[in-house]
């Protein structure tokens, strides 16, 4: 089991498309976390995350056999969770999100804990007030670590307008930061 995992994706793929249909679920443990919070940034309510998340593993298993393995599995799949979600957001355009409440942990490190929070939030707040078309690759590249090329991919735009996209919006969420 353990040679299974240190197989990459596209190695997976190609197994599960040959024998071994049950291996999809390495690639679901592998992406899961980070596509749902790629997914909450898009759409700002954790569960319709959890359900995009949830219906793009199931979308990308039904067309398996449309993907490319010389290709990288992680645009592929993320492109999946980015096309749910934009559908999702002009469903739902006019429903405003509902806040969740704090969960406080009884550690040594609450205080610490609440400040991280407190930053995190604060951050989510500069990068919702900044349009999607800025903060979506923004996201991509510093929270889901993605390269330029695979942010490309992910959002189908030419890498140059990546690049200048995450210039505007390091530009637009100094801006919205330093006023808060």
């Amino acid at each position: 089991m353990s040679d299974i995992i240190k197989l990459t994706d596209e190695e997976i793929v190609e197994r599960v498309h040959s024998s071994d249909s049950n291996l999809y679920a390495i690639l679901i443990e592998r992406y899961k976390n980070k596509l749902l919070r790629y997914a909450t940034n898009l759409v700002h309510d954790q569960g319709k995350a959890s359900h995009i998340v949830q219906d793009a593993f199931i979308k990308g298993y039904v067309n398996l056999n449309g993907f490319n393995t010389q290709k990288k599995f992680s645009s592929w799949i993320y492109r999946i969770v980015h096309n749910e979600a934009i559908n999702i957001i002009k469903k739902y355009q006019q429903e405003v999100p509902i806040l969740d409440d704090f969960d406080f942990e009884s550690d040594e490190d609450t205080l610490k804990e609440f400040e991280r929070k407190e930053v995190a939030e604060d951050v989510e707040k500069c990068l919702n007030s900044i349009p999607l078309m800025y903060s979506e690759p923004l996201s991509l590249y510093y929270l889901d670590e993605k390269s330029y090329e695979e942010i490309s991919d992910i959002l189908r735009i030419p890498m140059g307008t990546v690049a200048i996209r995450i210039s505007r919006a390091k530009k637009l969420m100094k801006n919205i930061c330093q006023k808060r």
